[in-house]
């Protein structure tokens, strides 16, 4: 690409790429036998620039074009990636993480990855504009070492180190440089399996076969070009789209036509548990909010009867929680959920100066990030209102629900909110609590709507312990304090998410991007 300048092509880097861009589609579009392949998915992103993500729905898309130094393989073990080696020394007293990238991987613009783009990831996540500031609060700066090393100089101990790793990613500085936000959002480059085409929001996602990718056993299949992602929220649709056999593979397959597609033929099916553990947010801080109140938190966790919701809004494809996941850091089977007793529940309103009850804005997610989510929230508010909590029901597609969840936007959530937050797999809640049960400010809380000091301080001291069996105690107690004093939301349960495609074509779920990711496709899983 470089042989274009000199004067016979003057032309600039960005306009350079996009000419390499329309080239090498018009050689991928020779007649040869590799097959395009049409999937769906229920929800799209709301936006493709990983840096700037604040949502899970995004890493279904991002995940195609950008990789971290760290993944979780198909047995959730974490390994190394873009990282060759990684190791944590001290230095001063204070940790230091000590990274190698691996030799000749390559963006999709021909340019290879060095340390300068991965201290670049790390300068783009610490900025004002990034909503992922606070996971990094305890790495001082990256230093570049020479082309392929680099070290994270911590000002402290921190508990999540790997997840740090995940989180650094390989973006090409140059690029970012040159086009800019917009630029990017237009046209992604990173180092992944598939290389972007074209885009039509809330239409469709098209994406090639990266040729020069650097890890053939999770490439797509040579057999494979391209592959369109259609955009599909509403779940009758996208069956439709897949039983007549517009798509090869959908997400999101609703719980009540389990059965049904477990029985078609030439279907494969797989359930698996997402990353996510949902809850109901209530707003505790408000001096108007009724749920700044104890007693009126215990009520509404007594009012809903989630066990039936799993069973019936669900079909079962939910794994209920009191505060943790089985198989999470620190789960804890003694903890058990709140029983289901609406008369407790009025009761304790009228403990609480609320005989006649409360009347509260009841925020509902429309978009299927899970599965009937929309449903699920609709049945809570319903158990809330016959209890005594009336819910006036404000429906939210998924741009407009997230940023009503963040602290510090406007409008903010001023009742209650059907919501979420990712823990992994298996599972560690440190991040989630540090976002939505410790008290917002400096980085923390970003997304919290409760205070209060005890929880703040544990917290605080979960993310800066790194021996792992006192990582477990101090988990344990922040979740029954947690659950005693239903403290940031009432946690309900883990979704399962239903992934179906067919028989002819080969997919092995990966648990990057909530199991959407679709590296190796068209290749036997292992």
């Amino acid at each position: 690409m470089d042989s274009w300048g000199g004067g016979r092509l003057a032309l600039p880097r960005a306009a350079r790429r996009a000419m390499a861009s329309v080239l090498m589609c018009v050689l991928a579009a020779s007649p040869g036998h590799a097959r395009d392949i049409t999937i769906a998915f229920g929800a799209e992103p709301t936006q493709v620039d990983p840096t700037r993500s604040s949502a899970g729905v995004d890493l279904y898309y991002t995940d195609l074009f950008y990789e971290g130094l760290l993944t979780v393989n198909a047995d959730l073990e974490r390994v190394n990636w873009l990282a060759e080696s990684w190791r944590v020394v001290e230095r001063d007293g204070l940790p230091l993480i000590e990274i190698t990238l691996r030799e000749g991987v390559r963006f999709h613009n021909g340019e290879t990855l060095t340390a300068e783009d991965v201290a670049f990831s790390f300068k783009r996540l610490t900025d004002p504009e990034s909503r992922t500031a606070g996971r990094l609060r305890y790495v001082e700066r990256v230093d570049v070492l020479d082309e392929r090393r680099l070290e994270m100089v911590l000002t402290g101990p921190d508990g999540s180190l790997e997840p740090l790793n995940l989180l650094l990613l390989a973006i090409p500085k140059g690029y970012f440089e040159e086009v800019g936000d917009a630029g990017v959002q237009a046209h992604p480059i990173g180092t992944g399996p598939w290389r972007f085409i074209s885009r039509k929001p809330r239409d469709e996602l098209v994406v090639e076969r990266f040729e020069d990718y650097w890890n053939p056993a999770a490439a797509p299949s040579p057999e494979i070009n391209r592959l369109t992602i259609k955009i599909i929220p509403e779940d009758t649709t996208r069956v439709a789209a897949f039983k007549t056999g517009a798509v090869d593979w959908i997400d999101a397959v609703p719980p009540a036509q389990l059965a049904e597609f477990k029985a078609m033929e030439g279907v494969r099916v797989a359930s698996l548990p997402t990353p996510n553990n949902l809850f109901i947010g209530l707003n505790a801080i408000d001096p108007a909010s009724p749920f700044r109140f104890e007693k009126v938190r215990r009520a509404a966790a007594h009012a809903v009867d989630f066990d039936a919701i799993v069973q019936y809004i669900l079909y079962g494809q939910g794994i209920r929680t009191a505060q943790l996941a089985p198989g999470s850091l620190g789960y804890d089977e003694a903890l058990k959920p709140w029983p289901y007793d609406p008369d407790r529940a009025r009761q304790l309103l009228a403990e609480a100066g609320f005989p006649a009850g409360v009347s509260v804005n009841c925020y509902n997610l429309t978009t299927p990030r899970e599965a009937y989510i929309k449903e699920m929230g609709e049945t809570v508010f319903a158990y809330l209102t016959e209890a005594g909590i009336r819910c006036r029901v404000v429906q939210l597609e998924y741009g407009a629900w997230i940023n009503l969840a963040r602290r510090f936007a406007r409008p903010e959530m001023d009742g209650v909110l059907n919501t979420m937050w990712g823990q992994g797999l298996p599972g560690d809640p440190t991040d989630a609590w540090a976002g939505h049960v410790h008290s917002a400010g400096d980085g923390w809380g970003n997304y919290s709507y409760h205070s209060d000091p005890e929880l703040d301080a544990l917290i605080e001291e979960l993310r800066t312990t790194m021996a792992q069996g006192r990582r477990v105690e101090l988990i344990r107690h922040i979740a029954r304090l947690k659950h005693e004093r239903v403290a940031g939301g009432l946690p309900s349960y883990r979704p399962m998410i239903t992934l179906a495609w067919r028989d002819t074509l080969d997919f092995s779920p990966w648990p990057g991007a909530f199991w959407r990711s679709m590296r190796g496709m068209g290749r036997p899983g292992p």
